[in-house]
């Protein structure tokens, strides 16, 4: 079975081989076992780019076949032909859905091109399948911007639907190996998360977390979830946009997503006493009462009267009996 490969540069030449080598009487399977990666690791094998599409098609392995649209998409990709690499991509797609290299380039073809919403499409549904995806993280921060500025704050109603990705394309992207998923895992994620925001993020995210806020006290914790989230677009540094968030989840039975969300409140301020509160809410239900009474305690130095949190320390203690 190839592997899909990393590129860089590829150039013109290498696409004209596609239709140079159409005569060719090697088997699809023939040309990529014999393929060489050229010198610099910077550009895929000329054999697998030799394969003419109109041989792949009835191939026994469509995961195969699927790899080889893949990788051409990626080469047109680079020598700046989108609408090649959204066709070869959206066929790649066909052949095995919810594969992650063509959608994040499919999405990149997209946003080249300036089609936002389809764009923004693409990088959800690889957030589906993996929220660590540095680069499709970076590109649905682009593409909420875009859109907000082109369609306004009803930006949302105005999208295509978003694919629901089935446990079984997870289960797929979870089983490869560690190797080929930091290939397409930009490594540099941590710096996604420590970029400075402008004081115009910052000013947007504070408006959608005001926003988010009206929606809680309406009782809409879904759709506040979703402004907390683009407000978290905008700038990451607020504490108080998490603990506002992992409220939502709560009320949600979300105990997990509660737990992480007020473990990043509390990384960027300690003192968060409504963060401390609603983890250790969280880690209660969760059955993880240790943890529930070191976040009580911890709350308890700051404001030592905290009535909620007196009746929590109860609580937990009742159910350690």
């Amino acid at each position: 079975m190839i592997s899909e490969v990393s590129v860089h540069r590829w150039p013109t030449p290498f696409l004209r081989a596609w239709d140079e080598l159409e005569h060719h009487g090697r088997s699809v399977r023939q040309r990529k076992a014999t393929g060489n990666i050229l010198p610099g690791k910077t550009c895929i094998s000329d054999d697998i780019l030799s394969v003419p599409a109109s041989t792949w098609v009835g191939s026994s392995d469509p995961e195969e076949e699927s790899v080889l649209y893949s990788n051409r998409a990626a080469c047109h990709l680079k020598d700046g032909n989108c609408t090649d690499c959204i066709k070869d991509c959206t066929s790649a797609l066909a052949l095995v859905p919810f594969s992650m290299k063509p959608l994040l380039r499919r999405a990149s073809a997209y946003e080249a091109l300036e089609k936002y919403p389809l764009a923004y499409v693409d990088y959800k549904t690889v957030l589906q399948i993996d929220n660590s995806v540095a680069s499709a993280l970076e590109g649905i921060n682009r593409m909420t911007r875009a859109l907000m500025d082109s369609l306004g704050p009803e930006w949302r109603l105005k999208l295509p639907s978003i694919p629901v990705v089935p446990v079984s394309a997870q289960k797929r992207w979870n089983s490869l190996p560690s190797e080929n998923k930091e290939s397409t895992k930009n490594k540099s994620k941590e710096t996604t998360k420590s970029r400075v925001p402008s004081a115009g993020d910052v000013e947007r995210a504070r408006v959608l977390k005001e926003e988010g806020n009206e929606l809680v006290k309406k009782g809409n914790h879904k759709k506040a979830i979703e402004k907390y989230n683009e407000s978290l677009l905008f700038s990451n540094l607020e504490s108080t946009t998490y603990s506002n968030r992992a409220l939502c989840h709560l009320v949600l039975n979300q105990d997990k997503e509660a737990v992480k969300d007020c473990t990043e409140a509390l990384k960027l301020d300690g003192k968060n006493v409504k963060a401390l509160y609603r983890r250790a809410q969280a880690y209660k239900s969760l059955k993880d009462y240790k943890s529930s009474l070191a976040d009580i305690s911890s709350l308890l130095q700051i404001e030592p009267r905290n009535g909620p949190a007196q009746k929590l320390r109860q609580e937990v203690n009742q159910k350690l009996k």
